[in-house]
């Protein structure tokens, strides 16, 4: 009889990333069910703890002690960052802000003095939260103001065939965090040079890599690329 292990975390690929490690194998070596799916969850109740659970069940004839913990990993330099996105069209773009702007009506409604602007590129669609209320929503390190996110862009790409790629900042905070990114990444290039040996940053969103990759993307002494799946993907600085 296959293996089955049921594999817990914040969001179904959290969960997903565990039960591989537990189970030592590639994703393809496995069926997986999940038991319960985080997209039933609405942003008011985003503050509630949460635990999406997942069933992975070893395929006929896998067995889990075939494979050693080395092919589960990512070969770090063929997964250099690709930030382009597929852009958007002007109507695709209007529709975008109409899903967002309905729903954020309703979240003001139910939160005092909170008012917002959206503006767009050809990338992204920027979507500012300021007011009295509105810090509520940042959390620690940002995390609710990236949960929110998460959840806007699902919204934002409602009828699209395409992924609306959405940047949510709430009182000033992505740029506080950009200017800290932005130093983080000068001190680790210059430890990079001094020491020879690369550096892999903590896990980071698409947008905060994109910062990182930028800052040093003209530097004669190192370089950056990604490694890992999302919501674990890395930027390595290491030297040239």
């Amino acid at each position: 009889m296959s293996k089955s292990i049921i594999a817990e975390g914040k969001t179904s690929t959290e969960a997903i990333e565990k039960g591989l490690k537990e189970l030592n194998v590639s994703k393809d070596k496995v069926d997986i069910k999940i038991l319960e799916n985080e997209e039933k969850r609405s942003f008011f109740s985003i503050l509630t703890p949460r635990v999406v659970k997942v069933e992975l069940t070893l395929k006929e004839g896998i067995k889990e002690d075939n494979y050693s913990k080395n092919e589960t990993k990512e070969p770090e330099h063929e997964h250099i960052e690709k930030e382009k996105k597929i852009p958007l069209t002007s109507d695709e773009i209007e529709k975008v802000k109409q899903n967002i702007e309905m729903f954020l009506k309703q979240l003001i409604e139910k939160m005092e003095n909170i008012n917002y602007e959206i503006t767009s590129d050809e990338e992204f669609i920027y979507v500012t939260l300021n007011g009295e209320e509105a810090g509520k929503l940042i959390g620690y390190r940002g995390e609710t103001l990236n949960a929110m996110q998460t959840i806007l862009s699902s919204i934002a790409s409602k009828d699209l065939d395409k992924k609306a790629h959405i940047i949510l900042d709430i009182e000033n905070y992505r740029s506080k965090r950009k200017n800290s990114l932005e130093e983080l990444a000068d001190k680790l290039a210059r430890t990079v040079i001094r020491t020879g040996k690369q550096v892999t940053l903590e896990p980071m969103s698409a947008y905060e890599r994109k910062i990182i990759h930028n800052r040093l993307q003209d530097s004669t002494r190192v370089k950056t690329y990604s490694i890992g799946e999302e919501p674990y993907r890395k930027v390595v600085i290491t030297k040239k």
